[in-house]
């Protein structure tokens, strides 16, 4: 049965990659000029995109280099240690809605300074399983698709969010604490 999965995964790219273009050719879709085609409202898409995409950025750096995220973990103490929240963690919650790899350099810090099988690395990578780089997704895709009003779509996804950490937190004191 491994041997199967293995094949499977060694050759279920290139087959896709070339049973794709066949058909299109067979069914007598120009391949080539639809590809240039996609490939140029690709980079369009990536223009629209690069201004949101370093507002994101510079975001996050200016929370972390200016010490803002240690400065409301000390603020909010009293409240992670009423719900068994380790103040460590908690700036994941704030990175992890605006940045998929400023969350994932926290979460290595984390890994480097506690272990990856620690309490805390538990923690963090049921984080970031469980929630969504909200304020991203919607910066990239709205804004890739021009809606500038993104209405309940922030709110609802960082209560998702917020739902996610307590429950992993939750279950990773429970299951490993």
């Amino acid at each position: 049965m491994l041997n199967i999965v293995q094949v499977i995964s060694i050759w279920a790219i290139p087959v896709i990659i070339t049973l794709i273009p066949c058909y299109a050719f067979v069914k007598g879709v120009p391949v080539y000029d639809t590809f240039v085609k996609g490939a140029v409202d690709g980079f369009k898409t990536v223009v629209r995109i690069i201004p949101y995409l370093v507002a994101m950025m510079v975001t996050i750096n200016i929370l972390r280099a200016s010490g803002t995220l240690e400065l409301v973990t000390k603020v909010m103490q009293p409240v992670l240690d009423l719900l068994a929240i380790p103040g460590d963690i908690f700036p994941l919650v704030i990175l992890r809605p605006l940045s998929g790899n400023g969350s994932l350099a926290f979460v290595n810090s984390i890994f480097q300074h506690h272990g990856p099988d620690s309490l805390l690395g538990n923690m963090a990578s049921t984080i970031m399983g469980s929630s969504e780089t909200t304020f991203y997704v919607v910066a990239v895709y709205f804004g890739a698709v021009g809606i500038s009003d993104s209405r309940y779509a922030i709110p609802i996804g960082l209560i998702a969010d917020i739902i996610g950490f307590i429950a992993a937190v939750f279950i990773c004191n429970l299951v490993f604490g």
